[in-house]
């Protein structure tokens, strides 16, 4: 009866909304042929796939692709890597963002602080593409950024050689990027803060930093407790656009990710069936983090994703 119910309710809401249900016939055409279609290339990870066989006439090998990936010698890297890279990118993003927001809340003058969030937001709009060109530059050997340290100390910094300090430039060019964005995000939970909660710290006679403190940061960290949350289900993601579009061989030991490890084997050496398996693999890791992820929001931040 309760299944019967919901069938009739589902009818007569699509009657009454049938414009907006034909509405999104497109849309959903759209998400099935770009990310639904595609997944039939999945079967390539369990096969000895050949593009002039295709995806029927290639050989199964079963999981055998699986196995040869666990026993290379240098996906434990590439595994460390990522998790490395990801974990430092999201602990750093949040504290950037969080202090930021706080900046500006703590500025009084409203023209300099839109000013001020607007420009930190426009990188956020570029793509990884143009952002890589412009660091390139800046961080070149005989790049601005150089040119001041070599003034400054007499030396250079190979921060596009130098794995350690490519490490470092990943993280920083990360928070240039994305920190801005983020504080807009934290600013609306500051603006959501019942302002009588500082007119009561003001007649207790609470200094700033007490307020910061005692009121603002409990305010808001909820808000960044989900984000950082969420961000961890992306943990398996190091960022494919930004390295991709900034790394070099000299590096590669340091910064090779799943996600370009996958294209390297899988598009640059033809190695479509290990790619595939590779991709596959951190999909499914990538699921169960999205997963806990979910669970995590729910119960520690009070927010539900779906």
């Amino acid at each position: 009866m309760k299944n019967a119910s919901i069938s009739v309710r589902l009818g007569n809401h699509i009657r009454r909304h049938w414009q907006k249900h034909l509405m999104m016939i497109p849309c959903l055409g759209i998400l099935i042929l770009f990310n639904y279609v595609p997944m039939v290339g999945i079967v390539m990870g369990f096969q000895n796939y050949s593009p002039s066989k295709g995806f029927f006439g290639s050989p199964w090998v079963g999981l055998d692709w699986f196995k040869f990936m666990f026993n290379m010698s240098n996906f434990s890297s590439v595994i460390w890597n990522t998790l490395f890279i990801s974990i430092l990118k999201i602990v750093s993003l949040q504290l950037a963002s969080v202090i930021f927001a706080l900046m500006l809340h703590e500025m009084k003058m409203p023209r300099t602080r839109s000013l001020v969030q607007g420009a930190a937001i426009f990188p956020n709009f570029l793509s990884w593409v143009v952002c890589a060109g412009i660091i390139t530059d800046v961080v070149a050997q005989d790049g601005m950024l150089n040119q001041i340290i070599h003034a400054v100390s007499g030396t250079n910094i190979s921060f596009l050689t130098n794995p350690s300090w490519f490490i470092v430039l990943l993280v920083i060019t990360n928070v240039w990027k994305d920190a801005g964005y983020n504080a807009v995000i934290i600013m609306a939970a500051l603006a959501g803060i019942d302002p009588n909660l500082y007119e009561a710290a003001d007649i207790d006679g609470a200094t700033r930093m007490q307020k910061m403190r005692y009121v603002t940061l409990p305010g808001i960290s909820q808000i960044v407790a989900m984000l950082t949350i969420l961000a961890l289900g992306g943990v398996m993601s190091g960022g494919f656009d930004q390295i991709w579009n900034m790394y070099n061989a000299t590096v590669r030991s340091s910064s090779e990710i799943i996600d370009t490890y996958v294209y390297r084997m899988g598009v640059n050496s033809g190695m479509y069936s290990l790619g595939t398996a590779v991709g596959l693999f951190k999909s499914a890791v990538g699921a169960v983090l999205l997963l806990l992820s979910h669970w995590a929001a729910k119960k520690y931040a009070g927010y539900q994703i779906f």
